[in-house]
């Protein structure tokens, strides 16, 4: 995707996509990432141990329960939660220093990280829920990546009424009945956020220049 008003300044943007498992929350992200040089993923703050091949810093930054603490009491998380015993979180200076700069950060979270993220970052946050085109094409997709077992899809499948129910919470939504329908109207919405008037920071010395009086 090109970049809009190369020639205005602008703030980036935090872009939330949320769904329940197996909607195309992760193939939607992938596709956008690629496709979009101005959009990178936040690093999440984790206090799991590593796993083989993942690198400090570019998939996670490992921390120990004690440092995560003290980022949870200086305020220094934009959302954390703690799943299956371990703590995960988004460091807030990273991402301000590239929304700053013009960047824009995607983040992969829950409706339960989407509030936190609204509360302390309600500006700059766009956010959109990803449902599926019926409850009878999520469990099959669910099935037919035979990633899980049957145990593990019907809890998915428990799991997922409860996120769907906080559609409302969101700014937009998706059904995602088409992979390249749903990624062009995700690409649609960043577009149209980036052109918002309080985000284009040089607008003002743009008019201005164009012998605009204000």
């Amino acid at each position: 995707m090109p970049m809009i008003n190369e020639n205005i300044s602008r703030r980036g943007l935090m872009l939330v996509l949320s769904s329940p498992s197996g909607a195309g929350k992760s193939t939607i992200s992938r596709k956008i990432l690629g496709r979009d040089r101005n959009l990178a993923m936040s690093i999440s703050a984790t206090t799991r141990p590593s796993r083989p091949g993942e690198v400090d810093g570019k998939d996670y930054i490992f921390v120990g329960q004690p440092e995560f603490d003290k980022m949870v009491e200086t305020q220094e998380l934009l959302e954390y939660a703690t799943v299956f015993g371990n703590s995960y979180g988004t460091p807030k200076t990273p991402v301000e220093t590239a929304l700053s700069q013009g960047h824009d950060v995607l983040f992969d979270v829950d409706w339960q990280g989407t509030q936190q993220l609204k509360q302390n970052a309600r500006d700059d946050l766009v956010s959109i829920f990803i449902l599926p085109p019926s409850i009878e094409e999520l469990e099959r997709r669910l099935y037919a990546r035979a990633q899980d077992s049957e145990a593990v899809v019907k809890g998915r499948m428990a799991k997922a009424t409860s996120e769907m129910s906080h559609w409302a919470e969101y700014d937009y939504i998706i059904v995602n009945h088409d992979l390249d329908v749903s990624v062009a109207q995700v690409e649609s919405i960043l577009a149209a956020e980036r052109l918002r008037r309080d985000r284009q920071i040089g607008l003002s010395r743009f008019i201005r220049d164009l012998g605009v009086r204000q």
